[in-house]
């Protein structure tokens, strides 16, 4: 199985750093570790996707789900993400505008911490 999954703490803010693939295989596993740690109460979560080398249907939908869930407990779940692939797949289904998604942890920390809106795409991007 090409995935790990690894936790921080930072603060009452939860980080989960996930690399590898995350497909119909390894979604489950996704599922079941930010399940774990928003039914422990830490509801605020940051999934760090900038080691993910590949993202499917089914994994967006753990991710959409988690969100969802999140929310139902008062908290967010935010996302860290660099590679271009794995964007792609936030873009072309329109889940970029419903995710928070952070060029790195520094900045996704930052906007937890003083409680900021989702920023409105720039209309200077390019694609």
């Amino acid at each position: 199985m090409d995935l790990s999954i690894t936790r921080a703490d930072h603060g009452d803010r939860t980080v989960v750093h996930l690399g590898g693939e995350i497909d119909v295989y390894t979604a489950p596993f996704v599922r079941e570790k930010l399940d774990e740690q928003i039914h422990a109460g830490r509801a605020d979560l940051i999934v760090d996707l900038s080691e993910v080398t590949f993202l499917d249907s089914t994994g967006l939908g753990v991710l959409v789900g988690r969100l969802k869930f999140a929310r139902t407990r008062g908290g967010s779940l935010r996302l860290v993400g660099t590679s271009e692939r794995v964007l792609r797949v936030f873009a072309i289904t329109g889940l970029d505008k419903v995710f928070d998604i952070h060029p790195d942890l520094e900045s996704a920390l930052a906007a937890v911490e003083h409680g900021e809106a989702p920023m409105p795409p720039t209309s200077s991007s390019h694609h």
